[in-house]
């Protein structure tokens, strides 16, 4: 929803580049800590880590939610609240879009997890490389007037779904070191070696840092993530949300929408288009950072309890048969005071010096399910995707990044190229040691 503070952006990338005169310094010798978990149950309020304030709930009636004016300067439940707003037309919603909020897509269990909705990308390849579609390679869903409903021509041969990934915890992930990403990676054996990919970080000038969020690792920062997402999947212009490339500070950040391809051809439709009637940017970025800073403060998901017995027997076979090379069970995030990124962030003391067990490298691997689609990574990642985070999984049962496998099992029987290995070893199990496996996967 529209706010008024102009000069937000400027605020920030001036923020970016004092932080690191004036940010603590990580201190050596600081002990980790476990971080705190939900136990992935709407009717427990449970969400809140201690990062910021976490304020009462908001009853529009008495006040409206205020959102964020820096990172981590506002209250959890009113980040929470303009999470889980319904955009309008007068907020700016479309012309093209996906849904109507961030939990329209973010809900089960609860509020920013899992959903089971789909966005849909294409494109087609032009001497073996991938090229988006007229228009982008983002394809719509919804459109606030049918003449600019998107549709794709059979030239756009490459194409793929990608179901909704949870972002509870990912605070936590956005303070990962850069270093513990690659020291990971390396450890990997060659054959199952994961790619990092360095990617712009859209509030500090672009500079990049290893992503780590989305199903091709496309963002680093929970700022750049939400700044496109709200630009991508809702329409809403904003200055972080990253359109061709620009960074926050770009003097035309979050003044394009994304044009409309239509069966008429590829359709102009920003501001002040006949079907845009909210000038740009229609968010000046403070939705963003309440976006932002509210993923940025909830919880780790929590195992299940108790552990059923199938799923103490499966813990071991998961290492054994090679799972976790890829689905790295555990990560240390960086100490607080450390600066992110680009500077724009310091790791909070909620956030910092935390032990997470995320069973995902972040990293991209070839597994023979890549959709042949490119985004941030180069061409050189078209069929690789990111490893899943099977934190929380059991809430899910549309699985793999399309989301169209409905049982653990399915889902293994399409892992091949770099997981190759990891599958026939679960197919020489036992059927008993298997049916554990599996218990232990879903009790995360």
């Amino acid at each position: 929803m529209r706010k008024a503070l102009p000069i937000l952006t400027l605020i920030l990338f001036a923020v970016a580049l004092f932080l690191p005169l004036s940010s603590p310094q990580p201190v050596e010798g600081q002990t980790a800590t476990e971080a705190l978990t939900t136990d992935m149950d709407a009717k427990t309020d449970d969400l809140f880590n201690g990062f910021g304030v976490k304020g009462t709930p908001i009853d529009e009636c008495v006040n409206e939610p205020e959102p964020p004016t820096a990172r981590g300067n506002g209250r959890f439940e009113d980040n929470k609240f303009i999470f889980s707003e319904r955009e309008t037309i007068e907020d700016g919603l479309g012309p093209t879009y996906n849904d109507v909020g961030c939990v329209e897509c973010h809900q089960s269990v609860d509020v920013g997890a899992f959903g089971q909705q789909m966005e849909f990308r294409a494109g087609h390849t032009v001497n073996g490389a991938f090229v988006d579609a007229p228009g982008g390679q983002l394809v719509h869903a919804r459109a606030t007037d049918s003449d600019i409903v998107e549709h794709i021509s059979t030239a756009e041969n490459v194409r793929s779904f990608r179901v909704t990934i949870s972002t509870l915890g990912d605070g936590f992930v956005e303070c990962l070191a850069n270093a513990a990403l690659q020291n990971n990676v390396a450890a990997q054996p060659l054959a199952q070696r994961g790619t990092l990919i360095n990617v712009p970080v859209t509030e500090a000038n672009n500079t990049l840092r290893i992503g780590r969020f989305g199903w091709k690792a496309q963002h680093a920062s929970l700022v750049s993530f939400s700044g496109d997402a709200y630009l991508n999947e809702m329409g809403i212009t904003n200055p972080f949300d990253g359109f061709g490339g620009r960074s926050s500070s770009a003097p035309d950040a979050g003044t394009h929408e994304n044009p409309a391809s239509t069966p008429a051809g590829v359709i102009n439709v920003t501001f002040p288009s006949p079907f845009d009637p909210v000038e740009d940017p229609e968010d000046d970025g403070l939705d963003v950072l309440a976006f932002a800073d509210f993923m940025a403060a909830t919880r780790a998901p929590r195992r299940q309890t108790p552990l059923p017995a199938a799923a103490v027997r499966g813990d071991p076979l998961f290492n054994s048969v090679g799972c976790a090379v890829c689905h790295t069970r555990t990560f240390v995030t960086a100490a607080p005071g450390t600066l992110i990124n680009g500077g724009a962030f310091a790791v909070p003391a909620a956030l910092g010096n935390k032990i997470i067990h995320p069973f995902s490298d972040f990293a991209l691997h070839n597994i023979g399910t890549g959709d042949g689609i490119v985004q941030n990574g180069g061409q050189g990642t078209a069929n690789q995707i990111r490893t899943s985070a099977l934190w929380g999984v059991r809430a899910r049962n549309r699985l793999m990044h399309q989301g169209l496998n409905v049982t653990i099992f399915d889902s293994i029987q399409l892992h091949a190229g770099q997981a190759t290995t990891a599958r026939n070893n679960f197919n020489a199990l036992t059927a008993a040691q298997r049916s554990d496996l599996i218990a232990f996967v879903l009790s995360l």
